[in-house]
């Protein structure tokens, strides 16, 4: 009996220790409140196949699903353009284009802009119903080897009434949703980050909205 007693108890410190591992596993990685690099390494989807090109690529798809597929697969962050693309760059004048959708394709290596304007513009030309844009989120600044980074950029959509965000470079090949707000999705987003969003609004560009008024503004009245 005394045997049978210690195997008993072994037994229950055996599943235990084995309930305490699996819960340990199921409970992600914290974020780098940093970066918006992805979290370690990603891993590899041998089984997925792309289309050779873009315009095969639009053909071919049909849904967010799709072209996430393609994100999870393909995309790479590029920590040094991050840093040329950040407020203290910027604000000296160095500004970059962000990657048009058909050369991301052909190498799909950039940051949280890059992989948001390819999600948002391919997802306008296979689906449409789905209404793409573009969601800006405004952290609290950090300054990461002296440059200052505050803005991140992913892809909304919307599908039966409730809201999606994908081809976000922190989490790529992740689709998060449904939410029955943008609001909502946003205050998850936030603990995951670990930082405080000061700020977010959904907009139909990436590009600056004073920028495009001046545009307008320099154009020539009709005769």
């Amino acid at each position: 009996m005394t045997a049978l007693r210690a195997l008993l108890r072994h037994g229950r410190v055996v599943v235990a220790l084995g309930v305490l591992a699996t819960a340990c596993a199921a409970v992600p990685p914290a974020a780098d409140p940093a970066s918006d690099a992805p979290e370690g390494p990603r891993a590899a989807a041998p089984g997925y196949k792309a289309p050779p090109t873009y315009a095969e690529a639009l053909r071919g798809w049909r849904s967010a699903e799709d072209v996430n597929a393609w994100i999870g697969a393909r995309f790479e962050y590029d920590m040094a353009r991050a840093m040329r693309l950040s407020e203290t760059q910027r604000s000296r004048g160095g500004r970059l284009p962000i990657h048009a959708p058909e050369a991301f394709y052909e190498s799909p290596r950039g940051v949280c802009v890059d992989l948001a304007r390819f999600g948002v513009e391919t997802l306008r030309a296979i689906d449409p119903a789905a209404k793409p844009a573009y969601l800006m989120i405004e952290f609290t600044p950090v300054s990461v080897a002296g440059n200052t980074l505050r803005r991140h950029w992913v892809a909304a959509y919307e599908r039966d009434g409730k809201h999606y965000f994908f081809a976000d470079s922190k989490r790529p090949g992740h689709i998060a949703g449904p939410y029955a707000s943008t609001q909502a999705y946003i205050e998850e987003y936030a603990r995951y980050r670990g930082r405080e969003i000061v700020a977010h609004r959904e907009r139909a560009t990436y590009e600056r909205q004073e920028r495009r008024a001046a545009r307008r503004q320099e154009r020539p009245a009709a005769p």
